[in-house]
């Protein structure tokens, strides 16, 4: 599965690996879970590392 993050924070999901042009980048993990930031504070964006915490 591929999950694209564009940089107006929008998230989508697709099958296969197909550039649409639109500016995503590609990142790749070998975890077989991830949670993706929503925040944009993670260290390790575009995953989420819960910096979202420590801002309260």
């Amino acid at each position: 599965m591929e999950i694209r993050v564009q940089p107006t924070g929008e998230h989508g999901r697709e099958a296969g690996g197909r550039d649409d042009g639109n500016g995503a980048a590609t990142v790749v993990s070998e975890r077989f879970q991830v949670a993706i930031c929503a925040c944009r504070r993670s260290k390790t964006y575009p995953f989420c590392d819960t910096s979202h915490r420590r801002k309260r």
